[in-house]
């Protein structure tokens, strides 16, 4: 399974906020309904006991029957995972210090696709149909960037950004699993470049920094519009470029290897690293990698990468001239004193992390 996000057409805002309010409705309802329970016999309702106290609201909320299972599931998933007695309540009112973003749940039998249809040279725009309370239904059309045709859709969330604006989250069953490139690879994580593999690659982020004067501009100007937009453009595009730079190295290996660096060793107060180290994306290209390799039937390893930028890739020794600790990390390239070998410094690391990784496999790289 895989999730496509498509933004919809902003000409349904009005009724999305309308079904979103019904959907906090329930939700408040049942948080509190779970607390009484709980204080009353120390028991959780599960989401199973949810559904005899909401069943018939869904025809006075404007909601189909699967909606208000959908919200019962989550909340009981939510409060499991998160060990409280009680979630936060949800309000999308325009005056509440803390607002909520809008989320409307659906089930594969309230989802039914209609149509993709071209809209100029290379567009496509496709609607789907909600099912709602009453025998209602909802038509949605969204920027279809996927073309929804070619697959089958499973379930479906509606969700809201901070800028009022709406997307559709859609769970499709995958293509089948497409052949991996026979290759190997590893991959250092790094600041000045986000990520650089073995093979030389890099992957540059730091869409803070580019912005930074921009947003400052607009954050004294009390532009909270302005504001808005431009951390939504850092956010999509260092999310486009991770997507681009995992699918290009999973198309073209059997086994990635990275190391397993953390970010909280950097964004602590002490080594002011904490901006680029946000803006670096490290967990994110991690988490694009695992999935994205589980469905392409690539190998995924996470190793320790200690050492793996002093070690000499050539002749595996330490000298006195490799980059150490965090005064080193303005070394970008150094030479080996025991071989002689120039390294770039993240290429060597890199390759260093492939070695870790290959001696890690008990029966070597997976034959595709």
């Amino acid at each position: 399974m895989k999730t496509l996000k498509l933004r919809i057409k902003d000409k349904h805002i009005k009724e999305l906020n309308r079904l979103s309010g019904s959907v906090n409705f329930v939700w408040n309802y049942i948080n509190a309904l779970c607390f009484e329970h709980l204080k009353r016999t120390g028991r959780f309702f599960s989401a199973y006991d949810l559904s005899e106290y909401t069943k018939g609201s869904g025809e006075y909320l404007g909601l189909h029957s699967q909606t208000l299972q959908a919200i019962n599931e989550t909340h009981a998933k939510a409060r499991k995972q998160f060990k409280k007695a009680k979630l936060n309540w949800r309000t999308n009112r325009p005056d509440a210090k803390r607002k909520s973003l809008g989320w409307i749940p659906f089930k594969k039998s309230a989802i039914k696709y209609l149509q993709t249809r071209q809209t100029g040279k290379k567009a496509l725009k496709s609607t789907l149909q909600l099912s709602l309370s009453k025998g209602q239904k909802l038509l949605i059309d969204v920027f279809d960037s996927y073309n929804l045709s070619l697959y089958q859709i499973n379930t479906l969330e509606i969700v809201q950004d901070s800028r009022n604006r709406w997307y559709a989250c859609i769970t499709v069953k995958d293509f089948p699993k497409q052949v991996s490139g026979k290759g190997s690879v590893g991959i250092d994580l790094g600041l000045k470049e986000s990520a650089t593999t073995s093979n030389g690659d890099t992957l540059t982020i730091k869409q803070t920094k580019k912005w930074a004067n921009k947003l400052a501009v607009a954050q004294r100007a009390k532009n909270k519009k302005h504001v808005k937009a431009i951390h939504a453009k850092i956010k999509n595009t260092r999310l486009d470029l991770i997507h681009k730079f995992t699918t290009k190295l999973v198309q073209s290996n059997a086994l990635i290897v990275v190391g397993d660096v953390k970010s909280r060793s950097f964004t602590n107060s002490m080594t002011k690293l904490a901006k680029s180290t946000y803006d670096a994306g490290w967990f994110e290209l991690k988490r694009q990698l695992e999935y994205k390799c589980k469905y392409a039937g690539c190998q995924l390893e996470i190793v320790n990468e200690s050492y793996t930028t002093q070690t000499c890739s050539c002749c595996l020794k330490i000298s006195d001239s490799s980059p150490k600790g965090r005064a080193g990390l303005g070394i970008r390239g150094w030479t080996c004193a025991k071989c002689g070998t120039w390294h770039d410094r993240d290429i060597n690391a890199a390759k260093n992390i492939l070695a870790v990784g290959l001696d890690r496999l008990a029966v070597g790289i997976p034959s595709v």
